[in-house]
C-alpha cells in the first residue's frame, strides 16, 4: 500500500504548545510513554497521567497498544523537544484519520511509521482510541478537510 497522496498534517514540525487540546494530550501521552520505555520504567503510568487531565485515562491501555504495535519509540521526540518529529506527526495524523473511521487512510498513515503487519496491528486499537476521544468531546483535526 502506498502512502503517497496522503495530506500533509497541519502541524508537521509545529511547536507542541501550538497544538489543539486533543493533539496536545496525545502528544504528551506518547512522549511520556516513549520516555518511560527508553528508561526501562513501566510505560503505562506515564501514558495515563496526561490522559487523566482530560478524563480519558481509560484510553491509556488502548493507546499503549497502538504505540507498542507501531514500535516507534526511537523516532519519537522527548518531552522537551521543541518541535514535532515526523514520526509524531504521522502518529497524530493516523489517529485523526482513525477517529473518522477512514481505515485505509489511517493505515497509510501508520505505514509511514511501521511495516504492514505492525501498522495493521495498530489500526484496531487506533479506531478505539478515536472513539474514546470522541466520546470525551476531544476531536482531532481532520487532515482530509481541504482549506479554502
Amino acid at each position: 500500500m502506498t502512502t503517497r497522496g496522503l495530506p500533509t498534517w497541519p502541524w508537521s514540525g509545529a511547536a507542541p504548545e501550538d497544538l489543539p487540546p486533543a493533539e496536545s494530550v496525545l502528544l504528551d501521552a506518547a512522549r511520556g510513554w516513549v520516555e518511560a520505555t527508553r528508561e526501562g520504567r513501566p510505560p503505562l503510568p506515564a501514558l495515563r497521567l496526561p490522559l487523566a487531565t482530560e478524563g480519558i485515562e481509560a484510553a491509556a491501555p488502548v493507546l499503549e497498544a497502538v504505540l507498542r504495535g507501531l514500535a516507534c519509540p526511537g523516532s519519537m521526540g522527548c518531552r522537551l523537544c521543541p518541535r514535532l518529529t515526523p514520526a509524531e506527526s504521522a502518529l497524530l495524523m493516523g489517529l485523526a484519520l482513525a477517529q473518522r473511521a477512514t481505515r485505509r487512510e489511517a493505515l497509510a498513515g501508520f505505514l509511514r511509521l511501521a511495516p504492514p503487519a505492525a501498522a495493521y496491528s495498530a489500526l484496531g486499537p487506533a479506531l478505539t482510541v478515536g472513539l474514546m476521544l470522541r466520546r470525551a468531546g476531544l476531536l482531532l483535526a481532520n487532515p482530509l478537510r481541504t482549506e479554502s
